[in-house]
């Protein structure tokens, strides 16, 4: 049989810029990446610093990133742990979303964006120096600001489920737990913004004194009071809606506060990580009851469900944050035993941290980068 000619490959050189680094250094080949190697809620042994894991490279409709900042949520543990989906065996990436500078891109991508622009994203895999990210996901910011990474997870699920789940009108109250933390502080605030009465539980009174500024009616500091007696006293009718974080004892102390046709809305359990299920034990059984005698109901949220909401939510909280109607509040980790949250490394103190109830709202790391120009 003839030989059919064989395709010349076409080599369009104009393409090949688009792999250049902006500020002119080139990408490297390899980079730093946290990896899970192993199924475990010690999120220290589940989760591995790789060194020289090969710089991914962008399809035709993806981004390359080159993240700055990153968020650390209460998921990283629980997904490192495997409970969110058993068929993912490790080694797989890590850490849920990013913000950065777009340093290439493929061509169809490229009708949208261009090498430099700022951009922000929610996909796995964010515990890297560099994330390919389809053009799609990814959400265009003027700058890459520390406060527009709170947005995209903490403040995402404050909006829609408040919206979705909350049925919150005016003169409604609203009970806040984990408050002052990274996705409490959105609660908080958009509760107040439709003109609800707010009471946020907190472990300190410097959070307290956050609450506060950013305008919580009533906080109370669980360590040194008794938020059951407090509820009991200061509300005797019962809350409306509680958007509720921590699980355990508190998701118990909460629901036996709920008013007559009252919404318990549960966005996570942190105090349980440790547990071998990420759960501490609550009192169930008498559950059907409680929520018969007071037409009561209790909602899950998870974002994932809610994603047809979320840019039109992300738009609204960029827009309340730029006119400077929304505080968003980020920890550093500046007061942490050794200081700020710097490179990849810091990420493991970044999670001790916030199992630890330290921080005043959403915690970041960033990832400072030498650029090494061709001189």
């Amino acid at each position: 049989r003839p030989q059919l000619p064989r395709p010349r490959p076409i080599l369009d050189m104009s393409y090949s810029r688009h792999f250049l680094d902006f500020q002119g250094s080139s990408i490297p080949s390899s980079m730093k990446k946290l990896v899970v190697t192993k199924l475990s809620q010690n999120f220290r042994e589940a989760v591995t610093l790789r060194q020289d894991s090969p710089v991914p490279l962008p399809g035709d409709g993806d981004l390359l990133v080159r993240n700055r900042f990153v968020g650390i949520n209460a998921s990283d543990i629980n997904y490192s742990a495997g409970r969110y989906d058993a068929s993912v065996k490790p080694p797989f990436d890590i850490g849920f979303e990013g913000a950065g500078d777009v340093v290439a891109l493929g061509l169809s991508a490229s009708a949208d964006y261009t090498v430099g622009q700022a951009v922000a994203y929610v996909k796995a895999g964010s515990f890297a120096e560099y994330t390919v990210v389809p053009a799609k996901q990814a959400v265009p910011l003027p700058s890459v600001k520390p406060e527009f990474l709170t947005l995209m997870v903490s403040g995402a699920t404050a909006y829609i489920s408040l919206k979705e789940l909350g049925e919150l009108s005016e003169g409604k109250k609203v009970l806040v737990t984990a408050a002052a933390g990274g996705t409490g502080q959105f609660a908080v605030q958009l509760a107040k913004k439709a003109k609800c009465h707010v009471i946020g539980t907190c472990s300190s009174d410097e959070k307290g004194g956050f609450l506060k500024s950013i305008g919580c009616d009533r906080t109370i500091n669980y360590k040194t009071e008794n938020v059951e007696s407090v509820l009991r006293k200061d509300y005797p009718e019962g809350v409306d809606v509680v958007y509720e974080s921590v699980g355990g004892k508190m998701f118990d102390l909460a629901l036996n506060s709920l008013a007559t046709k009252g919404h318990l809305i549960v966005i996570g359990f942190i105090a349980g990580y440790q547990n071998p299920t990420g759960l501490q034990p609550i009192k169930a059984e008498l559950l059907p009851a409680k929520l018969l005698k007071k037409s009561a109901s209790i909602r899950g949220f998870f974002l994932n469900h809610y994603l047809s909401e979320y840019k039109m939510a992300l738009k609204h909280l960029l827009k309340m944050y730029e006119k400077g109607d929304l505080v968003c509040e980020v920890d550093f980790g500046d007061m942490s035993p050794e200081g700020k949250f710097t490179g990849l490394e810091s990420v493991f103190r970044a999670v001790d941290y916030m199992y630890m109830g330290k921080n005043i709202g959403k915690i970041v790391v960033e990832l400072p980068h030498s650029v090494n120009s061709k001189l």
